[in-house]
């Protein structure tokens, strides 16, 4: 079984790994020392550099088994990996570097690392991702599956069944179910899948330790029990440690737990924290509040211009002022005044706080119809993030008004409220401006905050920029 074999393919992986690197230094040394197309001045002998070579790849799998590389990766996407190769690479660079200093090795090329440091992000890029594509052919052919026995037919149980059923690149195949209501969930399971292939249920929970004697191709045992079978978990969990097979469990109400629950612990008692997000972390607050803080002055000073223009074009076309403030709800629920540039006519408080923007809006001025078609209304906001009421990515905020609605009618909207909000986001770069689904907004704002990163942050910017700030939901 795969389990059994799991230390001989991670073996596999790191061989391979190596084999490639040192593939890699060879046509990096090439590149810099014999193609010609670089100047050079070597002192250094090829078998230095070799030397060199080895530690800093040798180094890459120490760093890898640190950083979890080699740790079987199924359930994981292919960028999961881009960002591990990344992650450690960088790190070898780094240690290589430190060492030459340390033993004075001043001769070796610069310039040949750097090139060898981008080989080994392209190559092993490449390598994994044909290896992972063979794997997933393999698997949807029926190869290099893993079965999993799962306990418990009723609703949890199906319903991991069918998500199981959507993935088959995933290389795993249900081997059935084990439940005590045969009769119940058989008709069940007749009445929802006429026509449908379905595992079928096996036996009963207390055949379990039998079923896994006689049968050691189930590598995992799913428990997707309901709550009031929870004092059989013990006893269960303990038959499949017996086994040798890994337990997974899915509980009764993991429709309340986001896409990846964190398990905390709270006066020496594990605790399933429904709600940790990367940036809870003070490292990562730190790092979002620098960038927002740097990438404010930078576009502040290098859009003055265009401001100066905007401001003047507002005063020469409607009467009132250039700015426009209104009241948003932020981090942890606290109100602010975000700023725009004004582009509609100047209206009551109440009227701009209750009222939705709509396509053709009658209180838009001439002027005001161009800035908000361009998002260019939107640039006096830098000032907030400078403030610290606003990032530069984030949810966008919203009216106390609509706050207090959509709470009561949209699951989970207050959630968004756990970090700063944006002047762009991950819902705004997927199209969802104006007058679109409020469900789809807090689904993807929800991905963004379970799912921070430094680098997703340079993605939702640059994806802001490359598809333009003109939409046509910006009215």
């Amino acid at each position: 079984m795969l389990r059994r074999n799991q230390r001989f393919l991670t073996q596999m992986y790191v061989l391979s790994d190596l084999a490639v690197m040192l593939g890699l230094f060879l046509g990096a040394y090439w590149i810099k020392f014999h193609s010609g197309l670089l100047v050079y001045y070597n002192t250094v002998p090829l078998k230095t550099y070799l030397v060199w070579s080895t530690v800093y790849a040798f180094a890459a799998v120490l760093i890898g088994f640190y950083t979890s590389f080699y740790t079987p990766k199924r359930r994981k996407k292919f960028s999961h990996d881009l960002l591990k190769i990344f992650q450690v690479q960088t790190l070898s660079l780094l240690l290589l570097l430190s060492l030459l200093f340390i033993t004075k090795e001043v001769h070796i090329s610069r310039e040949f690392l750097a090139i060898f440091f981008a080989f080994n992000l392209v190559g092993l890029g490449l390598y994994r991702y044909a290896l992972k594509r063979t794997l997933t052919v393999l698997r949807r052919r029926g190869l290099n599956k893993r079965y999993v026995l799962i306990l418990g037919a009723g609703s949890v149980g199906r319903s991991f069944h069918d998500q199981l059923s959507l993935y088959p690149d995933l290389g795993y195949e249900a081997y059935g179910f084990l439940d005590d209501f045969h009769e119940e969930h058989d008709a069940a399971v007749l009445r929802r899948y006429s026509g449908r292939p379905l595992a079928p249920i096996v036996g009963r929970l207390d055949e379990l330790e039998r079923l896994l004697a006689d049968n050691p191709t189930i590598d995992e045992v799913i428990l997707a029990l309901p709550l009031e079978a929870h004092s059989k978990y013990g006893e269960l969990i303990q038959t499949c440690e017996k086994a040798g097979v890994k337990t997974l469990i899915i509980p009764d109400y993991f429709d309340l737990l986001p896409a990846k629950p964190f398990f905390d612990n709270f006066a020496g008692m594990p605790l399933i924290n429904i709600r940790d997000v990367p940036l809870d972390e003070m490292g990562n607050r730190i790092a979002k509040r620098t960038f927002d803080i740097v990438f404010s002055l930078t576009a502040l000073i290098a859009l003055s211009p265009v401001m100066l223009l905007i401001a003047l074009g507002i005063k020469l076309t409607s009467p009132g002022p250039v700015l426009f403030r209104q009241e948003r709800v932020g981090l942890n629920r606290r109100s602010f005044a975000m700023l725009k540039f004004r582009s509609m006519r100047v209206s009551t408080d109440a009227d701009a706080s209750r009222t939705w923007t709509v396509e053709n809006d009658p209180r838009r001025t001439r002027f005001g119809t161009f800035l908000r078609s361009t998002s260019l209304d939107e640039l006096p906001q830098f000032l907030n993030v400078l403030r610290g009421e606003m990032s530069v990515v984030g949810p966008r905020p919203e009216r106390p008004f609509f706050v207090d609605q959509f709470r009561e009618e949209i699951p989970r909207y207050m959630v968004k409220h756990h970090i700063r909000p944006g002047i762009t986001g991950w819902a705004q770069t997927n199209g969802l401006r104006g007058d679109t689904s409020i469900d789809e907004r807090i689904r993807h704002d929800l991905f963004y905050i379970e799912n921070w990163s430094f680098f997703f942050d340079i993605r939702i910017i640059f994806k802001t920029v490359l598809k333009g700030l003109i939409h046509k939901n910006a009215y």
